[in-house]
């Protein structure tokens, strides 16, 4: 369990560090691979869990002046390097509590005249019979 926690925190480190300058639109999904299985909404676990409980992470902020520009946004949402931190942290969560995967797990970010903010959640799970 320590040594996953290690893998974590160092993936938080590198994301964070590509973070410095990136800017763009919001991807689908990545191909990231975290200790724990990180199944999207949609996607279907193929054993047998059980559910450990709902995990977020929630976050909002205001719009810099790079965002906006004449009262209008210029661009909008996390990046696909900010999405795997904070997907990383999410995995961290999950791992605190026992967790072997996280399921149903789905991204939403949203926009007003001066913040902006995104929620990221899943299920914690536990394999059964492991």
């Amino acid at each position: 369990m320590i040594k996953n926690q290690k893998i974590v925190q160092g993936l938080l480190f590198l994301s964070f560090s590509i973070l410095i300058g990136c800017s763009g639109g919001i991807p689908i999904s990545t191909n990231t691979k975290y200790p724990i299985e990180v199944l999207r909404e949609g996607e279907i676990l193929e054993r047998p869990y059980t559910e450990i409980g709902l995990i977020e992470i929630t976050d909002e902020d205001t719009l810099t002046a790079n965002q906006t520009k004449d009262n209008r946004m210029m661009f909008r949402g996390n990046d696909a390097k900010t999405k795997e931190l904070l997907t990383a942290r999410l995995v961290l969560k999950a791992q605190k509590i026992g967790a072997d995967a996280i399921i149903n797990v789905k991204y939403k970010y949203y926009t007003s005249v001066d913040k902006e903010g995104y929620l990221l959640n899943g299920i914690a799970v536990r394999y059964r019979g492991e």
